[in-house]
């Protein structure tokens, strides 16, 4: 899957009258967005001519899109790049690839449950977990875990498995 895109922001405006666009970055950083040669525009390759941080959005230039008139109708449309682009850090995951992974008890290796989303926040992100029993109501179904080294001591994405500490109230 070489060719996999994976969806990096959203063009949420113009910017100026040159045709400048101001991009919502899905990403950790904005900066992540600066270093492209291409961005998929629709599926289809488009030449990044610049790319600059401005505040919590990304500016970009692209090919083809020379004025005002071009830019507004890119305006909304979803900026995406080749995943194997993107260099990950070291125990970083794309979020896509974190939902659906089983979690099991480190201790025990008993099934918890699965990934359901992954929430982010600046302090750290935070795994919703959909336990495998069914209890009266949603939440009880659901836990909430924050993914620090304290507690996911292993994430494997091959074998499609987080290992989890439990601890007491989980």
């Amino acid at each position: 899957m070489d060719n996999e895109l994976i969806e990096t922001g959203r063009i949420v405006n113009t910017h100026g009258m040159h045709g400048e666009l101001r991009v919502q970055p899905w990403a950790d950083s904005p900066e992540l967005l600066t270093g492209f040669d291409h961005f998929y525009i629709e599926g289809a390759p488009v030449k990044v001519m610049s790319a600059k941080v401005h505040k919590s959005c990304v500016i970009i230039a692209l090919e083809g899109v020379a004025d005002i008139d071009a830019a507004i109708k890119m305006k909304n449309k979803i900026v995406s790049v080749k995943k194997n682009d993107i260099k990950l850090g070291e125990n970083k995951y794309f979020i896509a690839d974190l939902i659906g992974l089983r979690v099991i008890d480190a201790e025990s290796f008993e099934d918890i449950g699965i990934i359901s989303d992954v929430l982010t926040y600046p302090a750290n992100n935070i795994y919703v977990i959909k336990r495998n029993s069914i209890g009266s109501n949603n939440s009880e179904n659901e836990i909430l875990v924050p993914a620090v080294s304290e507690y996911i001591l292993e994430t494997n994405l091959l074998d499609g498995y987080v290992k989890l500490r439990v601890i007491e109230g989980m």
